[in-house]
């Protein structure tokens, strides 16, 4: 019988895989650090093929340390870094860039122009976010325009795009045989591609960042065991396991701490200071710079 629930927490500066009992017990986890790559000022990458092996590694180990097998995991759940943006060939599932972590500024000049013309306005009221550095989309765009073969890939339909609760999903499923590739909704709101009001893509806000809409995940509830795979009996778990949801890091955490009441909010001490506050089912669109995005669906 299934009594465990496992989860991997893939953040900025670690991964690590923690299993817990009925009650909510921790009972195993392993964590391992990944490389910081500082290609000059302003630049935070990561290696997706180091992530995606680390967290294969700490999947493995904390399992062996537990003495639990597959079978015993009623489900897998993912929280994960934010706006983190990998580009990879769906053929080959080798990634053509490093990820562009969410910290990383190079992509100031495109986040700037949207804000002289007007788009900013228009990204502000959708996507609840401003123009930044901080999110996926001008991380997109600077991969298709700077790194050589990926917009041709993704006019043809090769190259996909995710964060790395995506880019772990999409592996853990199968990768190049049948991976999924899909986000949850928390992700794709970090994004400043999807629209608040629809919870989907939005073909205005991929048209400023030039992005084909085939580059993306589907966009999936937070949890929802049937729609997000099975790990294969290939991969780290050995075995097939659901994969229950995913959320991002802060949202999970906003969850963790039972802010579910309007008014609610929460502050984590992390690689950053994240607060968050809820407030309830409804839009609201700060007027004094403050981010809108979606807590949990």
């Amino acid at each position: 019988m299934a009594d465990y629930v496992a989860s991997i927490d893939q953040g900025t500066t670690s991964t690590r895989f923690m299993v817990f009992d009925h009650s909510g017990n921790e009972v195993g986890k392993h964590q391992l650090e990944h490389a910081q790559i500082l290609p000059q000022a302003g630049w935070v990458e990561h290696d997706p093929v180091e992530i995606w092996e680390r967290t294969s590694s700490v999947i493995q180990t904390g399992l062996n340390r537990t003495g639990l097998t597959h079978t015993d995991l009623a489900a897998l759940g993912i929280t994960n870094q934010r706006e983190t943006a990998v580009v990879w060939d769906k053929r080959t599932g080798k990634p053509y860039y490093n990820a562009i972590v969410w910290q990383d500024t190079r992509t100031d000049r495109i986040a700037s122009a949207l804000d002289r013309d007007g788009r900013g306005d228009v990204i502000r009221r959708k996507a609840g976010l401003p123009p930044a550095t901080y999110f996926s989309a001008g991380k997109v765009q600077w991969i298709l325009e700077n790194v050589d073969g990926v917009r041709a890939a993704a006019e043809a339909g090769d190259a996909i795009f995710g964060n790395t609760d995506s880019w772990l999903l999409w592996n853990l499923t199968g990768g190049r045989d049948g991976g999924v590739h899909v986000t949850d909704v928390t992700n794709a709101s970090r994004t400043m591609l999807m629209n608040l009001e629809t919870l989907d893509w939005d073909e205005e806000l991929l048209g400023f960042f030039d992005i084909p809409r085939s580059m993306l995940p589907t966009i999936r509830p937070s949890s929802d065991p049937e729609l997000y795979g099975t790990t294969r009996a290939s991969g780290p778990l050995g075995g097939e396991v659901k994969l229950s949801g995913a959320l991002g890091d802060q949202q999970a955490a906003m969850f963790g701490q039972v802010c579910f009441a309007p008014g609610e909010a929460k502050n984590t001490y992390g690689t950053g200071n994240f607060v968050m506050l809820n407030t309830g089912t409804e839009k609201v669109l700060s007027k004094i710079g403050l981010l809108t995005t979606v807590c949990y669906k």
